[in-house]
């Protein structure tokens, strides 16, 4: 058992439905003494007093504890909490009840931009934002050079930051605290916002804390990442944990419920509409998770599809995707003579030897006169074979194919 670094105990935040959380400026703490002053005289009389407004709770009774190198995902629908959470634990708001103890420097990335200042030159922001976190300007210098190589901003660094993308802004905020070196790294969706090959650099940098044995908090939609980073997860839903266990079982256990919400959703508007993309899934054993795939033997899986109309002669298009948007495969298939109706297309592959990982199918219908929109399925295909490359490949190549090799001398008579 290692040292607990985050406990949360019954923690609650309450606001009133209307009121906007934001950080004060001096400006801001300003105004309001003066607006408080001018109540006292009675200036707010008019409006028959102050109203109360309703009150909503944005978490309620959250309790956890977070061991010393652990790397731990957030999940859940937007408005679940998660933020909220973060910016208890960061000490960016206070909980209305209950308390979090943290225990270790900590870097925090929750918003874009936060620490910066647009009238500041990427190179003032970069002391700036490392001073408000922490860092002392010896090391802010020390580090400096690793900062703005890792943000691939050098020819951008003396430029006021206004002038910077959201992007550029992202890249350079989570440059400074990941060279924090933080024993406790709390990220939010921040990642979002970045380019494809930027979120595989923050991935791997974050993979690179963790083993220094530093604890990371990790906030995503994208469960490919989630997956792919951390070993436990916690599943946030209306404020409340609604479990919290290892990876592949929340996530596994928050796609379906996703996923059952969807396929209600269009089964109660499948009258009237086009065609409809009802759900997919492996066909296996009873019991098995239906979205991961465990072993190399031949894969049967389908795909449900409501017809609203008679196909005299169509498509069916389906692909697969990695999580870096490449193609693993794809496969067109005719159709014909189909009354309208619901039909499962079932698929037969002799195998499907990728690495281990999160994909996602793609598929479309051609009906004789239009493609439907692609329909992206959900829950992601997560494929948890044993990883048959070198771990240094892990995340390169698409190929999880065992390879034997044998070294013999040759007869330099027979070369």
């Amino acid at each position: 058992m290692g040292d607990v670094v985050i406990q949360a105990v019954g923690l609650g935040k309450r606001y009133a439905i209307g009121e906007r959380a934001r950080y004060l400026a001096l400006r801001d703490v300003l105004g309001n003494a003066m607006k408080a002053s001018m109540r006292l005289f009675g200036s707010n009389q008019r409006n028959g007093g102050s109203r109360s407004r309703e009150q909503m709770w944005a978490l309620r009774d959250v309790s956890f504890e977070i061991e010393q190198g652990e790397i731990v995902g957030l999940i859940g629908r937007n408005g679940a909490g998660k933020t909220t959470l973060l910016k208890i634990l960061s000490r960016v708001t206070r909980p209305t009840v209950g308390f979090a103890e943290v225990h270790g420097r900590m870097g925090s990335l929750l918003e874009v931009g936060t620490g910066f200042h647009p009238e500041l030159t990427g190179r003032e922001n970069v002391f700036l934002s490392g001073a408000i976190l922490g860092m002392g300007k010896h090391e802010i210098l020390r580090k400096f050079d690793k900062i703005v190589a890792f943000a691939e901003v050098e020819q951008f660094i003396d430029t006021p930051l206004k002038h910077f993308s959201t992007g550029m802004q992202m890249r350079l905020a989570f440059a400074v605290a990941a060279q924090l070196e933080p024993e406790i790294l709390l990220v939010d969706e921040v990642l979002a916002v970045g380019d494809l090959e930027f979120q595989k650099k923050c991935l791997g940098k974050m993979s690179e804390v963790s083993k220094g044995g530093r604890t990371i908090v990790f906030v995503s939609h994208q469960m490919g990442q989630i997956r792919r980073l951390c070993e436990r997860v916690i599943w946030v839903d209306r404020g409340v944990i609604k479990l919290d266990g290892p990876t592949l079982d929340v996530v596994s256990a928050y796609e379906r419920a996703f996923t059952e919400r969807a396929e209600m959703n269009a089964q109660e508007g499948i009258s009237g509409q086009g065609i409809q993309f009802l759900k997919w899934e492996l066909v296996v054993e009873d019991g098995a998770p239906a979205n991961v795939l465990q072993n190399f033997d031949p894969v049967f899986f389908r795909v449900v599809v409501h017809l609203p109309e008679q196909i005299l002669k169509g498509n069916y298009a389906i692909l697969l995707f990695d999580d870096a948007g490449r193609i693993i495969w794809h496969g067109n298939f005719e159709l014909s003579g189909l009354e309208p109706g619901t039909f499962e297309f079932l698929h037969r592959l002799p195998t499907l030897p990728i690495k281990p990982g999160a994909y996602r199918w793609k598929a479309g219908v051609y009906d004789g006169h239009q493609w439907t929109d692609g329909w992206w399925a959900l829950p992601e295909m997560v494929v948890g074979t044993k990883p048959m490359t070198n771990t240094g490949d892990e995340f390169q190549g698409i190929l999880n194919l065992p390879c034997e090799l044998e070294v013999r001398a040759v007869d330099p008579s027979r070369k």
